[in-house]
């Protein structure tokens, strides 16, 4: 296993060959880094939930690299699907849809559906690219993080909590700190409706601005039946250190709060974002900061707003399980 800090289009291509050979490649996205596989090599998308310690039933991603080859992946899409397909990606959305012959129970979780994502960062659209011309299909990846802990936004991340669990031929493409820093906004686009399963950087409001229709965008707590997808565990995304939402921190504890909100004596600062865009982009490698420190507990003073906050509070509400 190396970390690839000087991603060439040499660096690159010899990344893409390694996916090809059926071998595991972290990669940068927008969002946090993600752990790559082959999509239609089971042995290879195996190794994945191996790696992670993530159950076998839980859904993965597929990555793509332009909406061109969505149908490859996904049948019976909405039109509604194609208009924020077209506004959306490449960038930080998952669309769930119908699947096709390509999408295996394994990367399915055993559903008739598959997560579908287009991501912006350059050096994970390079890798796609370049995986698609050496034959490739699709990348199955989810975060590159044991199952259950912090999202990792650095290629130090993936190396200090995967690294001894990687083989000598995997490889991680370092593109530096994520620019989002939580996870993609994932929308069921399996029935009439577009659903929203996980809140991010790409909003209910933004949503319904394509759609045209706000009432014809329906949250998680309106279905009978949700189905299954990445990140939706009641407890999810959790450091060591214990995490508590609005309480003023005692000495020693560590502390997550807008710069304006002053630090107690005898209170580490973890994190000080002046807006909820600096929020989302800090708050997991604050998190890791916190775990590193050793320090037992952290006070988070949570983020207001319509906007990312939506998807920051969705993720602290998981942490706090």
């Amino acid at each position: 296993m190396s970390i690839i800090s000087n991603s060439t289009a040499s660096a690159i291509k010899d990344a893409a060959s390694s996916l090809m050979s059926g071998n595991l490649v972290a990669f940068p996205t927008e969002t946090v880094y993600g752990l790559g596989a082959d999509a239609t090599n089971e042995d290879a998308v195996a190794r994945i939930y191996s790696v992670k310690g993530r159950p076998t039933g839980h859904p993965l991603i597929v990555h793509i690299s332009s909406i061109d080859h969505l149908g490859k992946w996904a049948k019976d899409v909405p039109e509604y699907a194609l208009k924020l397909a077209r506004s959306f990606w490449p960038g930080p959305m998952t669309l769930i849809l119908p699947r096709t012959y390509l999408a295996k129970d394994i990367i399915t979780g055993g559903q008739d559906n598959v997560g579908i994502r287009v991501p912006s960062h350059f050096i994970a659209l390079a890798l796609l690219r370049e995986f698609e011309a050496q034959g490739g299909l699709g990348v199955a990846a989810p975060s590159a993080n044991r199952f259950g802990k912090v999202s990792p936004t650095s290629a130090q991340d993936v190396e200090f909590e995967l690294g001894r669990c990687l083989f000598h031929d995997d490889k991680i493409l370092d593109g530096g700190f994520s620019n989002i820093g939580i996870e993609s906004t994932i929308i069921d686009c399996t029935n009439s409706n577009p659903v929203v399963l996980r809140p991010g950087a790409i909003t209910n409001y933004m949503i319904s601005m394509v759609i045209r229709n706000e009432s014809e965008l329906n949250s998680l707590g309106n279905l009978n039946k949700p189905i299954k997808a990445p990140g939706l565990l009641p407890s999810h995304y959790s450091p060591n250190a214990r995490v508590l939402l609005n309480v003023t921190p005692q000495v020693g504890y560590g502390m997550i709060a807008y710069r304006k909100i002053l630090t107690p004596k005898g209170v580490t600062r973890l994190a000080s974002p002046a807006n909820n865009e600096e929020f989302a982009r800090h708050l997991y490698r604050a998190l890791r900061t916190a775990d590193f420190m050793s320090i037992k507990n952290v006070s988070i003073f949570t983020p207001q707003g319509d906007d990312i906050a939506v998807a920051i509070n969705d993720r602290l509400m998981r942490i706090c399980n």
